[in-house]
This record gives C-alpha cells, structure tokens and sequence, in this order.
C-alpha cells in the first residue's frame, strides 16, 4: 500500500510541476520525476533546515518542490 501511495504521490508532483515548468515530460517521465524529485526536495529542505510537515500534504508538497527542482536542471541541460 505504501508503494501505491508513493506512486500517487510522486505521478501527482510531477504532473504539477510538469504544468508550473511550462512542458514536462510524459506521464512516465513526470511520475519518474516526481518519485526522484521527493528524495531531492526531502534532501533540499534538511539541507535549508527546514523540516516540511509530515503527512499526505507535506510529501505532496516535499515531492513537487524536488520535482521543480528537477525539472528546471532538465531544461537548463536542454539548452
């Protein structure tokens, strides 16, 4: 059950981060960048100190910023 939610969780962050970062990837790759983007937004927020309140919201929102995050060094190699 834990791995349905992380796959919800990180296909939800990574179509919303596809959508704020004007492209994205396929389903396959906004789902792959959102599930790798909650390990690099959990590492960004212990890194700034900030600790992202626990709970569906707060994975939500850790896996989206990881996403973005992602994303905008997906579009910087691109060019």
């Amino acid at each position: 059950m834990d791995l349905i939610l992380m796959l919800l969780i990180g296909l939800a962050a990574g179509f919303a981060a596809g959508k704020v970062m004007k492209g994205g990837l396929n389903v396959f790759g906004n789902l792959i960048v959102g599930i790798v983007g909650s390990y690099v937004g959990g590492y960004a927020f212990r890194v700034l100190g900030l600790a992202p309140t626990g709970g569906l919201i707060g994975q939500l929102v850790t896996a989206f910023v990881g996403a973005v995050i992602l994303l905008a060094l997906v579009g910087l190699m691109k060019k």
